[in-house]
């Protein structure tokens, strides 16, 4: 018996670790610290870590089934380029998983919980001619809906899509062209909001996204 919690004492144990590596790595992309086509050797990481290779390559599998890395067995990790076509596919899934979160989340909040979701709403407004503005105010109102969809399944999807999806979109803004049409989606999207129409919050949260 004991020898069993010593196993599965190990195996969380490392399991903890690859998902500190795995954050570490995230985020000096995600940050710009490792820039499109740096490349990562595993070696490196782990002496910086003071971890064995192990979780180092189990942190960079999952950053590679992210899209955030490309891995070159026994040569090494390269980071990945953001490409317009990384961007679109990027935006069409964070718009229907935007819509579900909007679907599930409006149908189970409080009115409280609205009325913050509203505010949050209300910040974009404002945002649409600064990129990085309109980038936070854009995820904080979807982590706000995914965090309240009341669905592990979507909030595990979510979190694990969470580092790709901030990266491939930081540097998207709305067109310049169609910033009339976005705020009067927005608007549309505080009301149903308000309202606590669900049907209506999910397709709004999807034309933010062109979807």
């Amino acid at each position: 018996m004991n020898n069993n919690n010593s196993m599965t004492s190990v195996r969380e144990s490392k399991q903890l670790l690859a998902e500190e590596v795995f954050q570490h790595i995230g985020a000096q992309i995600v940050d710009g610290v490792l820039e499109p086509g740096y490349r990562i050797r595993d070696v490196d990481v782990a002496e910086e870590l003071h971890v064995s290779r192990t979780p180092v390559r189990e942190a960079l599998q999952r950053l590679e089934r992210l899209g955030l890395v490309t891995m070159y067995p026994s040569r090494y990790t390269e980071v990945t380029a953001v490409t317009p076509e990384t961007v679109e596919q990027t935006l069409e899934f964070a718009g229907y998983q935007a819509g579900i979160a909007a679907r599930m989340g409006i149908a189970r909040m409080s009115q409280e919980e609205r009325e913050s979701l509203a505010e949050l709403v209300e910040e974009m407004y404002t945002a649409l001619d600064d990129d990085v503005h309109i980038s936070n105010t854009r995820w904080a109102v979807f982590s706000f809906l995914s965090a309240r969809s009341r669905n592990l399944q979507h909030q595990v999807l979510i979190n694990d899509a969470s580092m790709a999806l901030f990266r491939n979109l930081r540097g998207w803004s709305v067109p310049e062209n169609d910033r009339e049409r976005m705020l009067q989606v927005y608007r549309n999207f505080h009301d149903a909001v308000l309202r606590g129409d669900a049907d209506d919050a999910e397709r709004q949260a999807r034309l933010m996204h062109y979807v």
